[in-house]
């Protein structure tokens, strides 16, 4: 299923891990699904999140296969083998983490560990129907990473289940608890477009629970969105720049390189701004709620199928996106599906109460019959 580029065996605790190869294992090289980076030295050293994995006590079982250089939504790869979506296998595993999340839906591994920069924890979640986690930017260390710099990425989890990813978080971040606490969680429903299928179910899950599912606005999302790419763009380009004439690269990822290198400074100056408005006005919403509920993706995924026929579909990321640009923490969690489709709720939080937003999707899986197990009928 070409969800792994490489089988491991570190440590000795039950729990498997999975990493994605865009993320140092010493002793192994950092490809990032890439041919221009096929002739890479091994490693050296662990990177940070694979030193306290390690050391909490799980199981390292594979470097995990992803969307080349980190660098697209389909999570289609040509060169090391596109993951199958275990639970939809007609559609996308969705990018860039797409070997993480296929991984741990296919019972693979308990966790997979990806990266998120424009949604490529959230969005291979919702489209293979697991859970996935973008920390607050910054909570867990980056050294190690591809790439060394960037101002929107973060690594993550990624699970089939919500409290052994929950678990996983305070294994490697002792500041991170979600407590026993049973009081409903103060969330606002955001207004944003999407399929109204999924904006239904969103809804759905939100009344299951006795939650009030009326939408609040959230101004400049598509702004933020438009800010997100071009702050992705410059970034990717400077880190990439210098395999663009390799002959290496598969054409997605070559022709949005080339793109982004006519990124100018003026929009880079432009996307900082939209940046510190887009932060102050999460910043003002989460002081009237804990947590934001929206749909995690705007409409449904495409077929794996048109995806290899050369369609791309970067708007896929338009509701996750902006939640990089402004390093908030959110969580995407599946619910029932639509007709043999994915659906899933995101949820941000306050910037540091990631614990916070693990315990709304605690609070909605306890009490939703919208929210399914992911090992469920709904899945079959």
């Amino acid at each position: 299923m070409s969800a792994l580029v490489h089988s491991l065996d570190l440590g000795t605790g039950p729990l498997r891990v999975v990493v994605k190869d865009s993320i140092d294992i010493a002793g192994y090289p950092t490809r990032a699904g890439c041919q221009a980076l096929a002739d890479a030295p091994a490693a050296t050293q662990h990177a940070a999140i694979v030193e306290r994995t390690l050391a909490a006590g799980y199981r390292i079982v594979g470097k995990a296969n992803l969307h080349e250089l980190a660098f697209g939504m389909s999570g289609l790869n040509a060169w090391t083998g596109t993951p199958d979506n275990p639970n939809f296998p007609a559609l996308i595993p969705g990018g860039s983490s797409s070997g993480s999340a296929a991984a741990v839906a296919a019972g693979l591994a308990d966790i997979g560990i990806g990266t998120d920069t424009g949604g490529s924890i959230r969005v291979p979640a919702a489209c293979c129907g697991v859970y996935g986690l973008k920390p607050t930017f910054g909570r867990l260390s980056r050294r190690g990473a591809m790439p060394a710099y960037s101002s929107l990425d973060c690594v993550g989890p990624l699970s089939a289940d919500l409290e052994t990813l929950i678990a996983f978080m305070a294994a490697v971040d002792p500041t991170f608890r979600v407590t026993a606490d049973d009081t409903p969680p103060s969330l606002g429903a955001l207004e944003v477009h999407a399929d109204p299928a999924i904006s239904g179910a969103v809804a759905a899950c939100l009344e299951g629970a006795g939650l009030d599912s009326s939408t609040r606005a959230l101004p400049q999302m598509d702004e933020a969105y438009a800010a997100g790419m071009a702050l992705i763009n410059r970034e990717t380009y400077i880190a990439c720049r210098a395999w663009l004439n390799s002959g290496r690269l598969g054409a997605d990822v070559e022709r949005r390189l080339r793109a982004a290198a006519q990124t100018s400074d003026a929009e880079i100056r432009e996307a900082e701004a939209v940046r510190r408005a887009f932060v102050a006005s999460v910043d003002r919403l989460l002081e009237e709620h804990a947590v934001l509920a929206l749909p995690t993706l705007p409409h449904f995924p495409m077929t794996r199928a048109a995806a290899e026929e050369g369609q791309q579909d970067l708007t896929v990321s338009s509701l996750v996106r902006p939640f990089n640009l402004s390093g908030h923490p959110a969580l995407s969690l599946p619910l029932a599906t639509d007709h043999g489709r994915p659906v899933s709720l995101q949820l941000v939080g306050r910037r540091g109460d990631d614990a916070g937003v693990c315990q709304a999707a605690r609070y909605l899986l306890a009490r939703s019959a919208a929210t399914p197990s992911i090992k469920g009928d709904a899945y079959v």
